[in-house]
């Protein structure tokens, strides 16, 4: 098999079965909604289709197994209970693993599936459960049970080799539902000389009787529908027992399309067209008869008009890593474009030049804007993600909670999406376990038994919040303080503000369970969460209020590889700040600074600003200029300066990772390199805030 057609397989099957968990959970909520029975029945039966096309057998027998009782259900002869709904999440996490398997080449463990099958065949009908029925189920139209004959002709799209799609599959489980006969049509192939060996020129007309319905035949074609011409005709339905002839050769081509009636009119005995015959009889005048054409003519071009066309494919699926690499290299160009701009400024004598640089500067930072938003994903598929998690888990620990969602089509960068997975399920399991009270505690604190949490995200600038808030008993403030006292993370007389002790749950290892439990006691939890924040180059806030609940807020970057930033210079070094927290620049001379008496303190107009001196702490040689510049910039909802020689003006970083000899490098996050080939280190704030409230402490 193909690997690129295998790979393409699994990435489709993986995407069906995140929709199919969606109406999974959708259907739980909503047993009687036979529209998402259908969705689920059409998800599984895509599956199955696809993966017995491209030789994954055992997803599609282990499928099929799946199939059979949802036909049941479509039917109306099994009801949808939580049984139904837990076995099918199980078999869809079975599915998930044959994929995985599959790909790094490892075998499933074949008990497991058995466990899961065995499940779906005890809730069959004793009568089914030896059933060896077709693949595809009944569907509805046709009365069930009762052998109808029907007419299908089949004709698909050229290109549909270069798919991977067989049609002869496809025949072959039309077989499978009852009495067959099939028929090529030729008709379209081209010469041997002209022949195109990787397109389908021929079509296919079936007559099959089967007691399956209507429905089971279009959904042998569901997965291809779209990219065929199908037409499915009942032609006998099997009720009236009169014998007889059928239908006349004329009528079945008539019927098939194959020939017009006028055509068959002129074949038969050279009639008059009707027109001509009532003109000549002298029943109809010439005009009337030219006015009823033009008629059928005008409505005809309308409606044809009305047709929608056929579009060309709106998308392509093209592979995360190809992606990458096209980000990557639009960060290598903008650094060139930087360059030749620093060159052309060189060259005031060049104007040519200069307009050169320009246009490559405006086309730059266009194809900069375009290549960054096709990485752009939708956040709403991660808290689908949630829904699953909440569920299995909510009812592990005997609570009943439900999550909502809002601002799903917010969009960040494929690559943020990916590392905010791990910090979401820890705050989420935490706000399960910690925050939403059991049904009687909730019930007698007169709250309602069914808690919420709802996850929201919306843009702010060049950043995306995404907010955890639950409904639960909030925070619990002396727990966390004794508990912070005890650990020697706080002296025993500390006074603290509600958002420094919600602070402390960040602290590697800090925990206030009771015990350890399979959910949560370890302490491990939220100090992983502000490590991938940090490490996303972002900052998380904790609102609570006891017996309301507690609200998280992620401020999160929308990209993490090109940024617009700041870029300052200390001595002979340079630095870039991200632009996004930066609020203003301050001059500060010698003067103000000897009259701070050796106080990191800047007057802002009506407030005091502390500044870090940057010259200082990175230890830089030499003597600062005269007159240097504070540029103030807002974090965690107070302002903060950082003291640098001069404000060199606006930059656009294209982020650079560190290599190990300077991960623990602290107070810078990454690098970048100039237009004249320098590298210049991103400042971490978080970092330097921080290392500078030890000092402080020390």
């Amino acid at each position: 098999m193909n690997d690129e057609f295998a790979r393409t397989f699994r990435d489709e099957a993986r995407e069906q079965l995140a929709e199919l968990e969606d109406a999974l959970l959708a259907m739980e909520e909503d047993p009687d909604d036979l529209g998402l029975v259908g969705r689920v029945f059409r998800t599984m039966h895509t599956i199955k289709g696809s993966g017995a096309m491209f030789g994954y057998d055992d997803v599609a027998a282990f499928t099929h197994e799946v199939e059979t009782v949802y036909d049941l259900v479509r039917n109306g002869e099994l009801p949808v209970s939580k049984e139904l709904v837990n076995l099918s999440l199980a078999a869809r996490d079975r599915i998930l693993e044959m994929l995985d398997a599959s790909e790094q080449g490892r075998a499933v463990e074949p008990g497991l599936n058995e466990r899961v099958l065995a499940g779906f065949r005890d809730m069959l009908p004793e009568s089914r459960r030896q059933d060896a029925a077709p693949p595809l189920a009944a569907g509805a139209g046709q009365e069930a049970g009762v052998p109808a004959t029907y007419r299908i002709r089949f004709r698909p799209d050229a290109a549909v080799f270069c798919r991977g799609i067989n049609p002869l599959g496809l025949l072959n489980e039309l077989q499978e539902l009852g009495p067959c006969t099939v028929v090529a049509q030729t008709s379209a192939v081209a010469d041997l000389e002209t022949l195109d060996p990787e397109a389908c020129q021929l079509f296919w007309d079936v007559i099959l009787t089967t007691d399956r319905g209507g429905d089971a035949i279009r959904d042998v074609f569901i997965f291809v529908e779209d990219d065929c011409e199908l037409t499915v005709t009942l032609i006998d339905d099997g009720l009236d027992d009169a014998r007889g002839d059928y239908k006349r050769l004329g009528e079945i081509l008539v019927e098939r399309g194959d020939l017009t009636e006028e055509q068959i009119v002129e074949l038969l005995d050279k009639r008059k067209r009707l027109g001509e015959l009532a003109v000549e009889a002298g029943v109809l005048h010439p005009d009337r008869v030219s006015s009823a054409l033009l008629e059928q003519q005008h409505v005809r071009q309308q409606r044809e008009e009305r047709q929608p066309k056929a579009d060309a494919a709106s998308s392509i699926r093209v592979a995360a890593d190809k992606l990458d690499q096209l980000v990557n290299l639009v960060g290598e160009l903008v650094t060139v474009q930087a360059r030749l701009s620093l060159v052309a400024q060189g060259l005031k004598t060049h104007a040519e030049l200069a307009s050169v640089a320009e246009e490559v500067e405006r086309l730059t930072g266009e194809l900069r804007d375009n290549a960054l938003e096709i990485r752009m994903l939708p956040i709403g598929a991660t808290f689908s993600k949630f829904k699953r998690l909440v569920r299995d888990l909510s009812s592990e620990l005997g609570k009943e909670i439900e999550l909502a969602t809002h601002g799903a089509e917010t969009e960040l960068d494929k690559t943020v999406i990916e590392k905010l997975n791990d910090p979401l399920v820890h705050i989420i399991r935490n706000s399960i376990d910690h925050g939403v009270e059991a049904p009687q505690v909730r019930l007698a604190a007169g709250k309602p038994k069914n808690g919420t949490i709802t996850l929201g995200a919306v843009h702010s600038g060049d950043s995306v919040l995404i907010t955890i808030r639950d409904d639960g008993a909030g925070l619990n403030r002396e727990a966390i303080r004794a508990k912070a006292i005890e650990r020697k993370l706080i002296p025993h007389g500390a006074e603290l503000s509600d958002k420094e002790i919600w602070n402390l749950i960040f602290a590697p290892g800090f925990s206030t369970a009771a015990k350890v439990s399979s959910v949560s006691g370890r302490g491990v939890g939220m100090d992983v969460v502000k490590q991938a924040l940090d490490a996303l180059r972002g900052t998380i806030d904790v609102q609570s209020t006891t017996g309301q609940g507690t609200c998280i807020t992620l401020k999160i970057p929308l990209t993490l590889a090109i940024i617009e930033s700041l870029l300052v210079k200390i001595g002979d070094d340079r630095f870039v700040l991200p632009l996004s927290l930066v609020e203003e620049c301050i001059l500060l001379s010698k003067e103000e600074t000897a009259a701070s008496h050796g106080r990191d303190l800047l007057q802002v107009r009506d407030r005091l600003v502390p500044y870090l001196p940057l010259r200082s702490i990175f230890g830089t040689p030499g003597e600062p200029p005269a007159i240097q510049q504070v540029v103030i910039c807002r974090f965690q909802e107070r302002s903060i300066g950082f003291l640098v020689d001069r404000v060199i003006g606006e930059h656009q970083t294209v982020i650079k990772s560190l290599g190990p000899m300077y991960q623990q490098a602290e107070g810078v996050s990454g690098a970048t390199i100039l237009g004249d080939g320098c590298v210049a280190l991103i400042l971490d704030v978080d970092a330097l805030v921080r290392a500078a409230e030890r000092e402080t402490a020390r």
